[in-house]
């Protein structure tokens, strides 16, 4: 069974030396994660995922920030451009888990 979440949020870029760009996670969403994937994350903490954005699809992780409580989803330059997304656009975002607990 997918577990996938719908949610809406702002596009922001990481302050440092990268040029990453990301969208925070809704912390509801973020601590179900958590809990549903306790045990079974990645490197860093990171959960994979499987993302819709408009017409694009990718597969990535998302990464817990402390500084946010809540899950961040890195948004790549393709996806980007191709969805016409800025630093302040807000993004409509189908995240569906790939690596479900049993």
């Amino acid at each position: 069974m997918a577990i996938a979440y719908d949610f809406t949020a702002e596009l922001w870029e990481w302050e440092g030396k990268a040029a990453w760009h990301f969208v925070t996670v809704p912390v509801d969403v973020s601590d179900e994660i958590a809990a549903r994937m306790e045990g079974f994350t990645r490197g860093f903490g990171s959960v994979r995922v499987r993302v819709t954005v408009g017409g694009s699809q990718w597969a990535t992780s998302v990464f817990p920030d402390s500084s946010r409580e809540a899950y961040i989803l890195p948004m790549k330059k393709a996806v980007r451009e191709a969805e016409n997304l800025s630093v302040g656009s807000v993004a409509r975002v189908h995240l569906e888990l790939v690596d479900v607990r049993p």
